[in-house]
């Protein structure tokens, strides 16, 4: 059985999809499943790919339509198509029996039509457009089988519902059979490898990563979805009272004023330097906490069941909160930002 995976982006949507990959492993333990997803995001795949005995994901396929797009507009035709022929020829290196579309988008669509197809192959994707989730109801002509799920539901259930219809069995209970993302010695192995790491140095972050320091991602591309900073402050000085460094990670200019300025307000905060989502794994493991708005960073913390509060502020929380963990705790929801007493007491809970 050969099998293809379409999850393009966000950081978190392709963290949610990962479970599809074990649920699949189950059913074609010696089938080939290969992961189209854009070129920023390829590393978050790297943990899942198949290396002697383990059998993961493998060929993962980086496609670049976020460069592309802002290449053409810029009027650099060349060398995009060149790259997308370079794409497509990848691509269609396998024929494909069973090709599963999780993003419900035209563009995401579009690469199963791409993709090279055995004669009877088939294409799942979904039928609905779920709560709060973008959806393209075109991109369903792509699909030999649209799938319908629940009006509202979980992000990783949704992607485990697609994944059961393709292989033809029940969906999955999450309590039962909770999902799995990375390998469970993975963890671990980030914790033991920060000395080998050149891009964890004082030099290059600001900070020493074996104090204890809290993350805290205060920021996300929409600014209803952050908590206040006032409630940053506070929680930044008692957590620094405590002996922790804080750290306030940032991912664009905006992001990084918004930082010097929380730094301003909490005793010896830091302002790292930046970052790849590939040191990203290794801050998350070794952090001693960490606490995120609804943003790709946070969910990054909450699958590597990382001790990890997640603040719903403007979203709602029962479609990517981390339930699979006690490490884990949900708090707010839409309109609904959690309390300062409400992150106190969680931060009493996971940190001893």
């Amino acid at each position: 059985m050969k099998i293809l995976l379409v999850k393009l982006s966000s950081l978190g949507d392709v963290l949610h999809n990962l479970p599809i990959v074990w649920d699949l492993r189950k059913q074609y333990p010696n089938g080939q499943i290969d992961w189209v997803v854009e070129e920023g995001y390829a590393s978050l795949l790297d943990p899942l790919k198949t290396t002697g005995s383990f059998t993961g994901i493998d060929r993962v396929i980086p496609i670049a339509f976020r460069r592309w797009k802002k290449s053409l507009k810029r009027g650099e035709f060349v060398h995009s198509i060149q790259e997308f022929l370079t794409f497509k020829k990848e691509l269609q290196e396998v024929q494909y029996d069973l090709i599963i579309e999780t993003q419900g988008l035209i563009k995401s669509a579009y690469v199963t039509y791409l993709a090279n197809k055995s004669t009877n192959a088939r294409i799942i994707g979904l039928a609905n457009q779920t709560e709060y989730s973008g959806y393209e109801p075109l991109a369903r002509k792509f699909y030999t089988e649209s799938i319908q799920v629940p009006f509202r539901c979980h992000a990783v259930d949704r992607s485990r519902y697609l994944a059961a219809a393709a292989s033809d069995t029940p969906h999955p209970d999450r309590t039962q059979a909770p999902p799995q993302f990375y390998p469970n010695t993975y963890q671990a192995s980030l914790q033991s490898q920060i000395g080998a790491n050149k891009d964890l140095s004082i030099d290059q972050l600001g900070f020493d990563i074996h104090k204890p320091y809290v993350l805290c991602f205060h920021s996300t591309a929409r600014k209803a979805k952050r908590w206040s900073n006032e409630s940053w402050a506070v929680i930044g000085k008692e957590l620094s009272d405590r002996g922790m460094q804080v750290v306030l990670p940032w991912g664009n200019p905006e992001e990084k004023i918004i930082s010097a300025q929380l730094a301003k307000q909490i005793p010896q905060a830091i302002v790292p330097g930046s970052f790849s989502i590939s040191t990203a794994f290794y801050l998350v493991a070794n952090a001693k906490l960490t606490i995120g708005v609804d943003t790709g960073l946070t969910h990054l913390a909450a699958i590597l069941n990382c001790p990890t509060i997640e603040l719903y502020c403007d979203s709602p929380r029962w479609k990517t909160e981390g339930y699979w963990s006690e490490q884990v705790i949900n708090l707010g929801d839409t309109q609904a930002p959690p309390s300062i007493e409400e992150v106190r007491q969680a931060i009493n809970k996971l940190i001893d």
